[in-house]
């Protein structure tokens, strides 16, 4: 087989179904075996969509998602989708071309170093030099990219090393040296943990995209109900446990809920499970959870003790670390009262619940993404771009069910939002998908309405349009004394840029046009632009500026 063959066939049995990319010069004997290949191939319009898309399709099916460019300029523009799936361990394989191996290093036509690019932003990374090691190379590849910490890992593969004939060997086993992950907590570590909880009086789950990566959001709700502790999650660990469920806190963090915030500040014990106390959660770190001792679950163990000190770190897959507690507790007699902390929650709940101030005039933000929630009944996937549009479907819309919350979390791209619902559409045809977009950020990679169209990719996308970069404008509101500097947009008509697509594009401008505009692109099979022009000044509250502590959180409602 030439090598562009042993990929194909590596694809086929690792179980590839689609692939996003854009052809090019240094990928066209990939391209020339794709064209009478079984697996899907969907031409993006953009190689940093088809990263973003495979990304999506990943968090949606669990899945590897795998994308395709050229070399050079088609590798570089896939970087920023690769960053993303890096930063929020989502697991892809992005394949790249090369200029032929003698050329390397000679600034070639199209040459970049892409494994030196590539390498702080990906969990491995090959540069392909003999054809006889392509399919050990992919085989390493999904296994790396779908096992411990997921991540994104690249293939480079030079056009020569596509082009040569060698005889095709399956490698049956994956074996790396030093790689091994460790998938169960030390039974040390997990004695340790259960003398903590059933000492606490103020205990709390705060719960990350860990559990939804490794499937634990079951076992999770058993501890939760077990021992009657609250759950509050992080922006990627929505969905991992339900947030209409009594124990939910919802989001914490710098626009989570206030209640969220306080428990943790008040909290004797925090069991974090599957979440790397990134700063969005903790604000000023020395003042993050004064009370707590803490016990960190994670498969990386360079995540334990990297940003908070932690007192029991437990090394291991969060599903079966759940089932290792939750097993020692069978034999627990009496389990811990703490309803004093639980009324004290409820009372916090009480007094501060998420709301914003109604308008019969004009449209709120907030009520668009309730709107969706209440007509997709709770059950569609969420993309998000970054941004205002992203913190309102975080705090909005009540996600129930792990894979339904697809966002870039840790690198915040703008323009994720649109190529990732395609991806999810691609994995999960049955479903309703929805972009919740800002004006800004959609237009990053609108070009994508063509993939949608031409593929029958028909996903919905609501665009709350305030005419401006909404989240940098309101740090300028709170912090620059108004000094717009920048931030506010000139838009196209986004009703007839869906059209010229191929699309339906739909324009709400009152209130009670906003419910029947949603029914109406549910019923309508085709890509959907919903243009809600909202309230243009409207801000995500509550808030923790940069630099305080988490209970330091400014406007109550909005």
């Amino acid at each position: 087989m030439t090598g562009a063959q042993i990929l194909i066939e590596c694809l086929k049995r690792e179980g590839v179904e689609v692939i996003f990319g854009y052809p090019g010069g240094a990928v066209l004997p990939i391209f020339d075996q794709l064209y009478d290949s079984s697996i899907r191939f969907i031409l993006t319009r953009h190689e940093q969509a088809a990263a973003h898309a495979a990304d999506g399709y990943a968090r949606a099916t669990g899945k590897v998602g795998v994308c395709i460019a050229t070399s050079g300029p088609g590798a570089t523009n896939l970087t920023t989708g690769i960053a993303t799936a890096y930063m929020d361990s989502i697991p892809i394989v992005a394949i790249t071309g090369q200029v032929k191996t003698h050329l390397i290093g000679n600034d070639a036509f199209q040459e970049a170093d892409v494994t030196g690019i590539t390498r702080p932003i990906t969990k491995y990374n090959y540069l392909v030099k003999k054809t006889e090691d392509l399919a050990r190379v992919v085989r390493e590849a999904f296994y790396i990219a779908s096992t411990g910490r997921p991540g994104p890992v690249l293939i480079d593969i030079p056009v020569d090393i596509q082009q040569k004939d060698v005889e095709f060997i399956w490698p049956e086993k994956v074996e790396i040296r030093g790689y091994k992950p460790t998938y169960f907590g030390h039974p040390g570590q997990i004695k340790k943990a259960i003398k903590l909880i059933l000492q606490a009086k103020k205990p709390l789950l705060f719960v990350g995209g860990g559990v939804i990566t490794s499937g634990a959001s079951e076992s999770l709700r058993e501890l939760a109900e077990k021992l009657n502790i609250p759950v509050t999650t992080t922006l990627m660990g929505l969905g991992s446990f339900r947030s209409s469920h009594p124990l939910s806190l919802g989001m914490l963090g710098m626009h989570g809920t206030v209640y969220a915030n306080l428990a943790v500040q008040n909290a004797d014990l925090i069991i974090a499970v599957g979440a790397r106390f990134d700063d969005r959660v903790t604000g000023r770190i020395d003042a993050f959870a004064p009370y707590a001792k803490i016990i960190h679950i994670d498969i990386d163990p360079s995540s334990i003790s990297k940003n908070v000190k932690v007192d029991v770190p437990i090394v291991g897959d969060a599903k079966n670390v759940l089932s290792q507690l939750l097993e020692e507790l069978e034999d627990v007699k009496e389990l811990p009262n703490i309803k004093a902390w639980l009324e004290q929650i409820h009372e916090w709940k009480r007094k501060h619940p998420l709301r914003y101030r109604d308008d019969s005039k004009i449209i709120k933000p907030q009520y668009v993404v309730e709107q969706i929630y209440e007509l997709t009944r709770g059950e569609a996937i969420i993309a998000t771009e970054v941004g205002q549009n992203q913190m309102w479907a975080a705090q909005w819309y009540k996600f129930n069910h792990p894979r339904r919350f697809l966002s870039s979390g840790g690198l915040g791209t703008m323009g994720y939002g649109f190529p990732a619902a395609m991806g999810a559409k691609v994995g999960c045809p049955e479903r309703i998908v929805f972009d919740i977009a800002g004006d800004g950020s959609i237009q990053m990679n609108i070009q994508e309405l063509a993939t949608c169209v031409c593929n029958k990719i028909y996903v919905k996308v609501a665009i709350l349009n305030n005419g401006y970069l909404g989240m940098v404008r309101q740090w300028q509101e709170l912090f620059y004394k108004k000094r717009y500097s920048y931030t506010c947009l000139y838009n196209p008509d986004f009703v007839k840029l869906a059209q010229s697509y191929g699309a339906v594009g739909i324009r709400v401008t009152k209130k009670e046009e906003v419910t029947s505009a949603i029914k109406k692109a549910l019923e309508i099979d085709n890509v959907v632009f919903i243009d809600f022009h909202i309230e243009p000044e409207e801000n995500v509250y509550p808030m923790v500026p940069a630099g305080e502590a988490i209970d330091r959180m400014i406007g109550g409602m909005a």
